[in-house]
């Protein structure tokens, strides 16, 4: 199944033009014709099956004719990732933690961050292809870049942790150990050198519980999927 993506459909829709770029895709490169069947989703959840009314290269028009809204899961896992220094590493963090199964991601700027800008926009597109190509009906979240500090602000429902590499004075549990199935879960991942001890001490004055990762020291984008393949096999195994 090849799984598209546009956020305007909603259940009430009933007939569907596709944009010149998708109509071009579905009609030359896919080859689709008149009363072939396309799945398309909004990422909120619903899934939709459309017959193709006019397979014009410019403006190919589907009849929706079947819907269904996905079940979600049971948990929620908002991941708090600083950027990385080679931007396609953390790109290759957004792809592979869509795939996997994340809800929420929130780029976050450290005391030892040495990228503070982001391409939001790309990110999301990024995001969407990799939704499309795990065929989930449920598109991940994308926030603005800000600050730990003004992150820590916030107010945090269910479990929070920190994975970081400091050992002296910070006793830590393995992250599969202590998450729970079915839960909101929040984790911060740091830059590549790792979180400052303020910051360390602030996320733990915020009720952010230290977990380890593994006995291996990880890259930033690495300990990201670690934690989100964690979170993952823990409700799977339910």
């Amino acid at each position: 199944m090849q799984l598209f993506y546009n956020p305007n459909i909603s259940e009430s829709t009933s007939q569907f033009t596709f944009s010149q770029d998708e109509s071009k895709h579905i009609t030359r490169v896919l080859r689709k014709k008149e009363g072939d069947i396309l799945s398309i989703t909004n990422g909120k959840g619903w899934l939709f099956e459309a017959e193709i009314i006019v397979a014009d290269s410019k403006n190919c028009i589907a009849n929706i004719i079947k819907s269904k809204l996905q079940d979600k899961k049971l948990y929620y896992l908002h991941m708090a990732v600083a950027p990385t220094k080679m931007n396609d590493r953390y790109e290759w963090f957004l792809e592979k933690a869509t795939e996997i199964g994340i809800d929420e991601i929130t780029p976050i700027i450290c005391d030892h961050s040495e990228r503070k800008q982001i391409k939001k926009e790309r990110y999301e597109k990024i995001i969407q292809s990799a939704m499309k190509q795990s065929l989930n009906c449920y598109l991940p979240k994308i926030n603005d870049a800000v600050k730990l500090n003004d992150f820590l602000n916030n107010s945090f429902n269910g479990q929070t942790f920190i994975a970081h590499c400091e050992e002296d004075d910070f006793k830590k549990e393995y992250l599969n150990r202590v998450a729970l199935a079915d839960h909101k879960i929040t984790i911060l991942i740091g830059p590549e050198g790792d979180f400052s001890k303020n910051e360390i001490n602030l996320a733990l004055k915020k009720g952010f519980v230290p977990v380890s990762l593994g006995d291996n020291r990880l890259r930033t984008e690495t300990a990201a999927i670690v934690a989100c393949h964690t979170v993952s096999l823990i409700n799977n195994e339910q």
